[in-house]
């Protein structure tokens, strides 16, 4: 069997690619467990960016929907099922949010229902300007519910309602303006605008840009007298580590900062 979750690290970047193309790439029991799996032992390294992107002709459709059938078969109609499975990809959806590590999506076809919501979870995004992004379970009857929680933390209530409620797919552009991707780039263009995404990434003080990650996901839930308390003692502790102090050296002497390796 082909694995169906391929990792590559490479100068401090770890690259994920979902590889179900069969399926669309969706987000089977299989598929959970392979992320779940390398997240946690990306999580573990001293990597400094990981990259999630996907093989075949569409991003992510979003759950396996012949699994959740056949849950169906259970004495209580799947429920119990139904319920592990969408707290397993909400376990994943906040492994990603807690790693210490960017996660960059690189988007091309589509991504839609829980590959919106991956999409939605990651840090940042960049898609191919050919891209579409749609929450339309509606479509079939199934409001996509766990999907909105990510959607509604990058986009406006009532655009994330109308996707929601209407089933609508949204273009690469419209993604960039509503704020769910950071840059619509031609397909030819995607990759090597993905590299200088990560690679300037890479390249900053790995411990500042952890604790940024993690206080800028936590403040934005919080009240803003609670969120600039976090912040503050974010920028104190910042501060006391020893590099901090010599990339604010170097930059008063004109000189590149010496890190520690």
């Amino acid at each position: 069997m082909t694995d169906i979750l391929l990792r590559d690290d490479r100068d401090g970047i770890a690259t994920l690619t979902l590889n179900d193309p069969g399926t669309l790439n969706a987000l089977s029991d299989e598929m959970l467990a392979a992320l779940a799996r390398q997240l946690s032992d990306i999580a573990a390294s001293d990597l400094r960016v990981v990259i999630l992107r996907t093989a075949g002709r569409a991003f992510c459709a979003g759950h396996h929907l012949r699994q959740m059938q056949a849950m169906r078969q259970a004495d209580d109609g799947g429920a119990a099922a139904f319920a592990d499975l969408f707290d397993r990809c909400a376990a994943v959806m906040a492994h990603i949010r807690n790693l210490p590590q960017p996660v960059i999506a690189r988007v091309h076809g589509l991504a839609t229902a829980a590959g919106c919501q991956l999409v939605a979870t990651c840090d940042l995004a960049i898609a191919a300007e050919d891209a579409k992004f749609g929450v339309n379970g509606v479509d079939i009857g199934l409001f996509c519910s766990t999907p909105m929680v990510a959607l509604t933390r990058n986009v406006g209530r009532k655009r994330a309602f109308e996707l929601l409620s209407m089933g609508l797919m949204m273009s690469a552009e419209e993604a960039v303006t509503a704020g769910l991707v950071n840059r619509a780039v031609p397909a030819d263009a995607l990759d090597d605008c993905v590299a200088y995404y990560a690679g300037h990434l890479a390249r900053k003080l790995p411990g500042a840009v952890r604790v940024g990650k993690d206080i800028f996901h936590a403040q934005a839930e919080l009240p803003i007298d609670d969120a600039y308390a976090l912040a503050r003692d974010a920028m104190v502790a910042n501060l006391g580590d020893p590099d901090t102090a010599e990339g604010i050296q170097a930059f008063l002497e004109k000189r590149a900062p010496r890190w520690t390796p």
